[in-house]
């Protein structure tokens, strides 16, 4: 049997764990992003690797047999957070459910364990597999000992061994150390040498392979300030490469026939996961000598239906409809799950969709159903002429309502967070990727009959919370109603003119042509504008610019750098402009001319009803939530929408600055109020107070910065925020805020009150009981627990605005319906709703929609719409 070592960086996986994902907390208010990282780190590298022998290696303590050679070894480092600390202990429990050996050394760090361990046991006869985050290890690398480094997240690894060594950086393993030497290593507080970072120390080591033959040979290196730094801190090198060498010679009283892994003890680890509250990952315990999650599922009793008849149904009916693609507007129906009083059943794609039985008790409003995702339902039937009606649950949009946060459309990850885990991932029963399949026969009639079974089993404990939550009539007066008006916009879908957008694309393209020659003329030379390195050497070296911030590769060119730098050089608003026309062509002209149905020149975005932990509405495939208008060329793009219908228009309603006017009801703040109530300016009347000059003595730029800070409340902003989007320094944006606050009293009462409710409830909600969770807002952190004030804020905000811009919707399709109005809805971006309509209606839309959206909810403010209209979106605004 080939024998095979999995040595583990314990310290150096959990921080990359922990960092890596965001603070989690168990029901008890355990932290546990550390171990839920780590343990998933583990379980790819046991399934991966498939050791024979596994040990995890964890610092014994801060201080080791380097700090003898250098006192501030590793000094500086931030104190390890508390948040991290306390999971530490789970993850040892973790090990020993898992029956892996973990060890520890006192005066010498993991890496020194595993080095140790890595020689010995190649010795032996071992194939060596490390794993860490620290790239330092890669020193270990040899034929038998390979070394994978996490990178992004922690399942992402990187294998080093000697070929890959050299092919990355052009030196052997044994010479990381001699890197190390010379360029020091920030993190663990290694000097080095002063003004050599990585590139200039693998050039010397390319002409010297030692450090020790460079220090020999100081007076043939180039550069005159190179040969004093490597002359006077010699000394410093030589100790900084001891520093950084690992010992393969520790002291180690482990055998390694000892590190044996024979697989988990199932009972202990199902504990250790329950306890953590990891549910999603007790389905993947599958080990040597375990019960498999299929195995470990409940009896799913289930017939394949050879023929449809009136009798397969009841008044109360769970139906899952699987379509494996994201776009259901044109992915094949994979099959039908039933469940009810009569039992569980599969019903086969073809057979459905030819039965009139089907058909007639789809079309059945007395006939409820639960189904999973109402909207993908009903326009994957509707495709084939099928009016689903009588929708009374939608598992995925109550689990939604119930914890936005943990939005997934994955069923299984649903069924899960509410203790069901009778039914597989879609990734475990269909494959991923390049070999995802569907599958067939039994496999996949008892899938689908599973899921329908898992929607009826949570219809009671789902609707349950609802209740206890107050969210039963959000659910039904609201979201559900919703998700159908959605279905029919996403049906309908809004005509394209393909022959405008390919003109677009040629004009767009001459355009980028310009700018192209002209960032040339003025850098002097022709270089690769998208290049960040090439241009960080045209702007700061050759047109000699402010460095404002680099990176480990150069300089930053990112847009907030060149966004400052605008008024150095006429060439960064080009660069810039050149940045935004070239995502127009690619994202958006491109990118829309991809996806308009080849049959009806039209797009059917499709909406993200369950995503936002706002209640905000999103859209994909295509996204009309973000198309760029800071340019004119932006702004064009939506002159290629257009109406379905000769003598059509697109009619445009949008409400104005609606949060502003969420935030004065919510905050009951009286000056807000009037404002809105006499139909004030609101940045003047901002302006006004925050700087107690009259109405005429309100300058433009009092205007911008009352109106920067005024939506800057709404998002929570901060002092930094608000400098960053001002122009001023951080002090004078925190005066700013505090006299906007003094100014508006129940503004600072409201952000008070918001924050103390969030911290002892664990939430906050919207004005129609829309939660949002936000646990980190007790956390020791700094950040986090001011990211969650911010988010405390600034949700019941925006939240209730979404909440109002869908009761909007609901109530317009019923006055259109009452209207007898041939008139219809396209779409929902933002504040505004987009219409089509015959040019004869026009008159009848501008009454009633303004009063319905002025009325979808009453406020201690009134709401206020603005509309136009036109023969395209662009004509609209």
């Amino acid at each position: 049997m080939n024998k095979k070592l999995m040595l583990i960086d314990g310290n150096s996986i959990a921080y990359r764990a922990f960092f890596a994902l965001p603070l989690l907390n168990n029901d008890k208010g355990i932290h546990t992003n550390a171990v839920y990282g780590f343990t998933t780190m583990l379980m790819k590298v046991l399934e991966d690797e498939k050791p024979t022998h596994v040990l995890v290696a964890f610092d014994a303590g801060k201080t080791t047999f380097r700090h003898k050679t250098f006192a501030e070894y590793k000094g500086g480092r931030q104190k390890t957070p508390p948040e991290l600390s306390e999971q530490f202990p789970f993850i040892r429990e973790l090990l020993d459910a898992y029956g892996i050996e973990r060890y520890e050394l006192e005066n010498y760090e993991a890496d020194d364990i595993i080095g140790t361990l890595a020689v010995k046991a190649a010795e032996e006869g071992f194939e060596v597999k490390v794993i860490s985050g620290d790239k330092d290890l890669t020193q270990l690398a040899t034929k038998e000992v390979t070394v994978g480094i996490t990178r992004k997240g922690i399942t992402d690894i990187e294998v080093y061994t000697p070929a890959h060594i050299m092919e990355k950086y052009g030196l052997t393993p044994e010479q990381i150390i001699d890197m190390k030497g010379l360029m020091g290593d920030q993190s663990d507080n290694i000097p080095g040498v002063p003004g050599v970072g990585e590139k200039t120390a693998i050039k010397l080591l390319k002409q010297f392979p030692t450090l020790e033959e460079l220090l020999e040979n100081i007076d043939q290196v180039g550069g005159k300030k190179l040969k004093e730094n490597l002359t006077e801190f010699k000394e410093q090198a030589v100790m900084s490469k001891e520093l950084a060498t690992i010992t393969t010679e520790a002291p180690i009283e482990v055998a390694i026939d000892k590190l044996l892994f024979e697989g988990y003890d199932t009972e202990k680890l199902t504990a250790v996961f329950k306890e953590l509250g990891f549910n999603s990952l007790l389905a993947k315990l599958d080990g040597e000598g375990t019960e498999t999650a299929t195995e470990a599922m409940l009896d799913v009793p289930f017939q394949t239906v050879e023929s449809i008849t009136d009798d397969l149904f009841a008044i109360e009916n769970s139906l899952y409809i699987e379509i494996l693609e994201d776009n259901y507007f044109t992915a094949e129906i994979a099959g039908f799950g039933l469940s009810n009083e009569h039992g569980n059943f599969y019903l086969p794609t073809d057979l459905v969709l030819q039965s009139a039985a089907f058909k007639k008790w789809a079309e059945d409003e007395t006939k409820k159903k639960w189904v999973y995702d109402a909207k993908r339902s009903v326009v994957a039937l509707k495709r084939h002429e099928i009016n689903l009606q009588g929708i009374d649950f939608d598992l995925l949009l109550v689990s939604y309502l119930l914890n936005p946060s943990e939005s997934t459309d994955d069923f299984a990850g649903v069924a899960k967070r509410h203790n069901y885990t009778d039914v597989e991932t879609d990734e475990a029963v269909y494959g991923k990727g390049a070999k995802k399949k569907v599958a067939e026969g039994d496999i996949l009639a008892e899938h689908l009959a599973r899921k329908a079974v898992g929607i009826a089993s949570l219809y009671d404990p789902c609707l349950q919370e609802l209740e206890q939550n107050e969210q039963t009539e959000l659910f039904y007066e609201l979201e559900l109603p919703l998700a159908l008006i959605l279905a029919k916009m996403e049906y309908t879908g809004i005509k394209v003119d393909v022959q405008r957008l390919k003109e677009m694309k040629k004009e767009i393209g001459d355009r980028l042509a310009e700018i192209e020659a002209k960032i040339y003329r003025l850098a002097g030379e022709t270089f690769n504008i998208n290049s960040p390195k090439q241009l960080g050497v045209i702007l700061f070296e050759n047109l000699g610019l402010p460095v404002i911030k680099k990176t480990k590769t150069g300089y930053s060119t990112a847009a907030d750098v060149l966004e400052k730098l605008e008024p150095e050089h006429e060439i960064i608003k080009e660069i810039l402009d050149y940045r935004q026309l070239g995502k127009l062509q690619s994202t958006y002209i491109e990118g829309l001319l991809k996806v308009v149905h080849q049959e009806t020149d039209k797009v059917h975005t499709r909406f993200n009803q369950a995503l936002t932990s706002t209640g905000r509405l999103s859209s994909i495939d295509p996204n009309l939530q973000n198309i760029p208008i800071r340019l004119e060329e932006g702004r064009k793009i939506r002159q290629a929408f257009i109406p379905s219908q000769e003598d059509w228009v697109l009619f445009a309603a949008d409400y104005s600055q609606i949060e502003l006017r969420v935030l004065a009801d919510i905050a009951k703040d009286e000056k807000l109020i009037e404002a809105f109530t006499n139909n004030m300016d609101i940045h003047t009347k901002t302006a006004m107070d925050v700087f107690h000059v009259a109405p005429d003595e309100v300058t433009s730029n009092m205007r911008r910065q009352a109106k920067a800070v005024n939506f800057g409340i709404v998002y929570g902003i901060s002092d930094y925020g608000l400098s960053q989007s001002l122009g001023i320094t951080r002090k004078e944006a925190g005066q700013f805020i505090n006299r906007y606050l003094e100014s508006f009293p129940g503004v600072k009462d409201y952000m008070d009150d918001i924050i103390a409710d969030a911290r002892e409830k664990g939430f906050v909600e919207t004005l129609l009981h829309r939660r949002r969770y936000i646990p980190e807002i007790t956390s020791r952190n700094f950040n986090l627990r001011s990211f969650a004030e911010r988010t405390a804020m600034n949700t019941p905000i925006q939240g209730s605005a979404a909440d109002i811009i869908k009761k909007a919707m609901i109530d317009m399709a019923a006055r259109l319906e009452k209207e007898g109005l041939q008139t219809r809805l396209l779409l929902q971006v933002h504040d505004e709703l987009i219409f089509e309509a015959p040019k004869d209606e026009i008159d009848i839309l501008k009454e009633i929609v303004p009063d319905v959206m002025e009325h979808a909810l009453k406020l201690n403010v009134p709401l206020k719409v603005e509309y136009s209209y036109g023969a395209s979106w662009y004509d609209a605004k």
